[in-house]
């Protein structure tokens, strides 16, 4: 069955991004036996979602799309559709993530995902009643990276093992220097190798980046 999700996220430039299944105390619908994590599959991601209705000017495209999209996929295979936006109540993807067998806290506190790095995102999860098998946890991909030059590549020094001070991120982007950040992504979610090979578009960072410092 996992093979068929696959399949689906595929067609909508959509990735599996890790699950798990569900414990008893899990406060998720009832009937709920694995949770899949949902994310952009990339290349290509954001040009398929440009090309969407949803694109049409108006407010929170990437969100209504994805209502739209992965609430199908739920209903095409008898599932429920969660997000990370339009609470409350509020869902805990970072917990769900850490428990997904592909991410993981950096060193700077940031998720880290075994694919997309310090990209990683998620669109919506799907809550399976089937009890599927799911592939092996991976391993943190932060141990076996020598150089961890997201330690240091905040140039504001906003975001470091000690934590995130959030009105030194804000004040720097309003800078001419903190534009390079608002036109490409944070510099510390780029600096992760893994977020190299991902290939996201820095039209679609700066579209969240534009969301986060408004």
């Amino acid at each position: 069955m996992l093979a068929q999700i696959t399949e689906l996220a595929a067609s909508h430039n959509l990735a599996i991004f890790g699950g798990f299944h569900v414990m008893p105390d899990d406060p998720l619908p009832k009937g709920t036996q694995t949770l899949l994590l949902i994310g952009p599959a990339e290349p290509g991601f954001w040009l398929h979602l440009a090309a969407q209705p949803e694109w049409d000017g108006a407010p929170d495209p990437l969100d209504r799309w994805s209502r739209r999209v992965i609430g199908r996929m739920a209903c095409d295979l008898g599932a429920k559709a969660l997000f990370p936006f339009g609470g409350p109540p509020w869902h805990p993807f970072y917990t769900w993530a850490l428990r997904s067998g592909r991410a993981w806290a950096s060193p700077v506190q940031l998720l880290v995902h075994s694919e997309a790095g310090l990209f990683a995102s998620y669109r919506g999860a799907l809550a399976l009643k089937q009890h599927i098998s799911l592939p092996a946890p991976e391993t943190r991909p932060c141990d076996s990276c020598a150089d961890q030059p997201c330690l240091t590549a905040c140039p504001a020094r906003a975001i470091t093992p000690a934590g995130y001070d959030l009105p030194t991120c804000h004040t720097y982007l309003d800078t001419p220097d903190g534009q390079g950040c608002m036109s490409k992504g944070c510099a510390v979610r780029r600096a992760c190798p893994l977020s190299h090979a991902y290939a996201r578009m820095d039209l679609q960072s700066a579209y969240h980046m534009g969301q986060f410092h408004r």
